[in-house]
């Protein structure tokens, strides 16, 4: 091999390496950054699922009978979700207030007042990230 020719493949693997080490670092720096976020993403929030109806839970002191039924309320409502996401014109807001009511149903007054507070601060926060989308 020349050593002009040897000189140009030292530049290229010098190139792919770069490149390589720019992707791992991208890879790393957006799996940091998707934790810290708290995993907002669609996707990771399997793992985000239960902690809502725990924290639900903790916060309205729901009785064992009410876990279950909301439990099950939620499971139908992500099931209607995933069927929404296959028509052009999502209806998910139909979906979360109609969910809502029927939680809301199953609380005492006082766990209706804390659960009506944990929405609407709920809604703010979705409505703060629309915005900040357009």
């Amino acid at each position: 091999m020349t050593p002009r020719g040897s000189t140009r493949l030292k530049i290229w693997l010098v190139v792919v390496g770069v490149f390589v080490l720019g992707c791992a670092t991208g890879v790393a720096l957006d799996s940091l950054y998707r934790l810290r976020a708290g995993g907002n993403d669609r996707h990771e929030r399997g793992g985000r699922r239960g902690d809502v109806f725990e924290k639900m839970k903790s916060n309205l002191n729901l009785t064992d009978q009410q876990g279950t039924e909301i439990r099950a309320i939620i499971e139908q409502s992500r099931e209607e979700y995933r069927a929404l996401r296959n028509e052009t014109s999502p209806r998910f807001d139909e979906v979360r207030m109609r969910a809502r009511a029927r939680i809301r149903a199953l609380l005492n007054p006082e766990q209706q007042q804390r659960f009506d507070a944990e929405t609407a601060e709920r809604d703010a926060r979705r409505g703060e990230g629309r915005r900040r989308e357009r």
